[in-house]
């Protein structure tokens, strides 16, 4: 099969690798759309020891298989693998089970070629009317949903008079964003340095997006989806006193908090790590049903054609929150 392989910083290479070999239990997919993430961005750039070259990214994907018969039933992948039999996924919190797996990462490759092997319980069925670029949203989608649902939780249950300020606008935070309206919140804007990206947001998300957010703001939550020194200091700085900040950003490991602020202010901070079952599962619904929009915030781009891409992505000419790749 074609690929798109990561072989060394800020180099992708498109190219014949060895087909997967489904094993027991598993379904083979012909992947359709895949999405590029942040956490590729990283890999590619270098900064990701965890993924280490040569190797398959992506993680974002949905495709179909090809049954007996011919009959194709479509689907969206969810990428984390986890055990479903250890203390944490018993309690359905799966995501932080301690032998979990997500594919781009060793020992599983991504989905940024024509082929992919996945567990069958990791597939969700997609409804013919559902666009499968749209469908490959499930997985980033999911990750602001599982944060909403906890900040809602941690909030007391009502979003309907919660102010919501979520920095970064891409699709973790505008799917963020879009997930908060979806559980029931009405004040929500985006920080997105981007001029071309806040255009589009505004444009196709009907969400108000500002350049930068404004001293006096003080929002109940903020929900950091880029995760650097920089954002966290923002978000320690602008939270209301007794609010919470909800962290979804890998961007960088440290820096950027004012504890000292936050312990005199009682301010709640969250680490949140991708979504559990359940959640991809609620994330699905409101993507089929139409409850996150129309989704048409996407590029789409051949697979081929992916190297350019991800130099797109770091210099910032790419003003959709989200390139979907489509093998062809």
């Amino acid at each position: 099969m074609k690929a798109l392989v990561y072989t060394g910083e800020k180099t992708m290479k498109f190219t014949d690798v060895d087909d997967p070999r489904p094993t027991a239990g598993q379904a083979l997919i012909r992947v359709k759309a895949s999405g590029i993430c942040g956490s590729d961005m990283h890999a590619w750039a270098g900064h990701d020891e965890r993924r280490p070259a040569p190797l398959i990214l992506g993680h974002e994907a949905a495709g179909e298989i090809v049954g007996f018969g011919g009959a194709v039933r479509r689907v969206t992948v969810n990428p984390l693998v986890t055990c479903g039999t250890c203390e944490a996924c018993v309690a359905g919190r799966d995501n932080l089970c301690a032998t979990r797996q997500i594919i781009s990462m060793p020992p599983r490759e991504g989905a940024f070629a024509e082929l992919l092997a996945m567990p069958e319980g990791n597939l969700v069925n997609v409804p013919d009317h559902v666009p499968l670029e749209s469908a490959a949203l499930c997985e980033p989608l999911a990750c602001g949903w599982h944060a909403v649902r906890l900040a809602k939780a941690t909030l007391g249950g009502d979003l309907a008079q919660v102010r919501c300020l979520v920095l970064g606008g891409g699709a973790i935070g505008l799917g963020a964003a879009l997930a908060f309206r979806a559980q029931g919140g009405n004040q929500v804007t985006i920080v997105e340095p981007n001029s071309s990206r806040r255009e589009r947001i505004m444009h196709t998300g009907d969400i108000e997006c500002l350049a930068a957010a404004g001293d006096d703001d003080a929002p109940d939550l903020v929900i950091d989806a880029v995760g650097i020194a920089a954002t966290r200091a923002s978000a320690s700085k602008l939270v209301k006193p007794g609010g919470l900040i909800m962290h979804i950003g890998l961007g960088a490991a440290e820096g950027g908090l004012d504890v000292r602020r936050m312990t005199l202010q009682e301010i709640t901070f969250i680490g949140t790590y991708t979504y559990t079952m359940a959640d991809f599962h609620a994330t699905a619904d409101a993507i089929f049903t139409g409850k996150l929009g129309d989704l048409s915030w996407i590029d789409k781009r051949p697979l081929n054609a992916g190297a350019q891409a991800f130099d797109d992505i770091a210099s910032g000419r790419c003003a959709a929150p989200k390139i979907i790749l489509q093998p062809v």
